[in-house]
């Protein structure tokens, strides 16, 4: 079961199959994180609207990594996006809405549709084991996570609530650190779609040791990761 904002998430009854989707490149939702939004565009304005009228829920999802376009000059999408839960609201002022959002479950878009709304949506399937939130936590390397975690910020001379992070679950951990890592679209897709925890974790140490190896190459110096 995923709780987010007012609602229990408990099997695919739940979920929408017809999903809005809001494309930004670079930005990665994942089950229980939470993403904060500024939106501005006329035509995600009214998707925010339609969804808060409705089940609260929209589609995170990349342009295509590829850079491909349709004909009509539209960026093409990734195939695989997350649900997020609007679970606040605030308006600007100036025309913008501040957005929050509960990631729910993961998605695989199986068809664009045609309709009048101005924004682009698609009949999706869900990941229903996104729904079972602690799956395969037991079997994160949560040392090896933390060590690379802690080296990196040492090497960017950056800082953490060290006691926050070693309260937190596996889950939360690894899904925190991935959403807050500082890599590109193409990272961020393969965290979002690799299959379970293990493998989300397995994969953003990976990542995380590429970087530090190349920029401890910058200066002739090495970093010997955990």
């Amino acid at each position: 079961m995923v709780h987010a904002g007012n609602f229990n998430y408990r099997n695919a009854s739940d979920l929408p199959s017809i999903v809005p989707l809001f494309p930004l490149a670079g930005a990665l939702l994942l089950p229980g994180g939470q993403l904060p939004l500024n939106v501005f565009e006329p035509r995600y304005l009214q998707m925010v609207d339609d969804a808060m009228a409705g089940g609260r829920i929209i589609g995170m999802i990349q342009p295509a990594l590829d850079g491909r376009r349709r004909s009509d000059g539209e960026p093409e999408f990734c195939k695989v996006g997350c649900l997020g839960r609007i679970t606040s609201l605030n308006e600007s002022g100036d025309g913008r809405y501040i957005i929050s959002l509960h990631g729910v479950v993961r998605f695989r878009v199986l068809e664009e549709l045609s309709d009048r709304a101005p924004y682009r949506s698609c009949r999706a399937a869900a990941f229903l084991g996104d729904l079972d939130l602690g799956q395969g936590a037991g079997e994160v390397d949560r040392d090896s996570l933390l060590g690379t975690f802690k080296q990196y910020l040492e090497a960017n001379q950056l800082e953490a609530d060290w006691e926050s992070v070693t309260r937190a679950s596996n889950e939360t951990l690894v899904n925190a650190l991935c959403m807050m890592s500082p890599y590109g679209a193409a990272e961020k897709q393969a965290l979002l779609e690799a299959p379970d925890l293990k493998t989300r974790a397995e994969t953003l140490v990976a990542i995380t040791e590429i970087a530090l190896a190349r920029d401890g190459g910058d200066d002739g110096s090495s970093h010997t990761l955990q």
